[in-house]
């Protein structure tokens, strides 16, 4: 019974943890467009030297 149990709960964490990096790669590809589109407004925007952040 215990090793079943061990097996259960390995299968339930890793399957936790692909659906959690599966969810994190879809933010980091959102967050990457928004950052690029960041990019081509302010060039199209004409701003010169003027930087789009503040450091």
């Amino acid at each position: 019974m215990g090793p079943l149990l061990l097996v259960l709960l390995l299968a339930l964490i890793l399957f936790g943890a692909g659906f959690a990096l599966k969810v994190l790669w879809w933010v980091a590809l959102a967050v990457l467009v928004v950052w690029l589109l960041g990019f081509v407004f302010r060039a199209a925007d004409g701003a010169g030297r003027r930087r789009w952040y503040r450091w």
